[in-house]
């Protein structure tokens, strides 16, 4: 996957250190912009605008404002040059994961957050911006397909895991539709596909302590053929799993992220 772009208009070769490969339909860009439906008035920001395929119609659709960010200093001319008549198109040079989202909305409205992501950095940069979740209205990523399925993963199923739970722990999340490898130059090896994610206004199953339920998932997957008595051994007993209404021999891949924050509200302190 990669910083998404049109058909290119200057001469510039797909990185593979960046994982890029360059959005060009047309029928698919289209469908993506209709699913986000931007309007003018609203922050977004755009990761990885490439050659600006997607860049141009949302833009456009934003009245004219958009903010992206792009870590290949080569396509920065060509988007400069593109997009010189749009006086409120600014770009952010650099890594979207040292981007700090919190401070890039200030004051404003919260941010629409847009991209067509690499997959070396689309679970790090995920979790980067849930960490700045309360500054943003949604998310719509492109991503690799197994990467969607794991994001909308239900328990039992063999997608579902850390990436799963801590995403919908934060986020409603919406897989949308696939895009086919012919859709992008050069073609990618795998089928990609849209996702969206909104975080909540209020979280459905609420942890005391954040960083502890993070620390829960992490060991409870530890080692995903074991059970949880097995996992998280070092944190409690299979007894006080029992008492909590959860079946100690259970593998992790089963438990719903409300039975997660319930052990880590537990280990909390938090009467259950």
């Amino acid at each position: 996957m990669s910083p998404s772009s049109s058909e290119p208009r200057l001469s510039h070769r797909a990185r593979k250190r960046f994982g890029q490969n360059f959005l060009r339909d047309p029928g698919v860009i289209s469908r993506i912009v209709r699913a986000i439906a931007p309007r003018p008035g609203q922050r977004l920001v755009e990761i990885g605008p490439g050659q600006g395929a997607l860049t141009e119609p949302l833009v456009d659709a934003a009245g004219g404002v958009l903010e992206v960010v792009e870590l290949d200093r080569d396509l920065i001319p060509g988007l400069r040059v593109q997009f010189f008549n749009y006086p409120h198109f600014v770009i952010h040079e650099g890594d979207a994961l040292s981007l700090d989202f919190a401070a890039l909305r200030g004051e404003g409205e919260p941010l629409r957050v847009v991209g067509n992501l690499p997959y070396n950095i689309s679970t790090p940069l995920i979790f980067h911006l849930l960490t700045a979740r309360e500054s943003i209205a949604d998310m719509h990523f492109m991503l690799q397909k197994e990467v969607v399925d794991r994001l909308a993963a239900t328990p039992g199923s063999a997608d579902w895991g850390r990436l799963s739970i801590m995403t919908q722990y934060h986020c409603r999340v919406d897989a949308l539709f696939v895009v086919p490898p012919e859709a992008f130059v050069p073609r990618p090896k795998v089928d990609s596909a849209i996702v969206r994610l909104v975080p909540h206004a209020e979280l459905p199953s609420p942890a005391r302590d954040e960083a502890l339920f993070a620390d829960v998932v992490r060991e409870a997957f530890g080692q995903r053929r074991k059970t949880l008595r097995n996992n998280l051994k070092g944190r409690l007993s299979g007894e006080a799993l029992e008492a909590l209404g959860i079946d100690p021999s259970r593998r992790p891949q089963t438990l719903s992220v409300a039975e997660l924050v319930t052990i880590a509200n537990h280990l909390a302190g938090e009467t259950p």
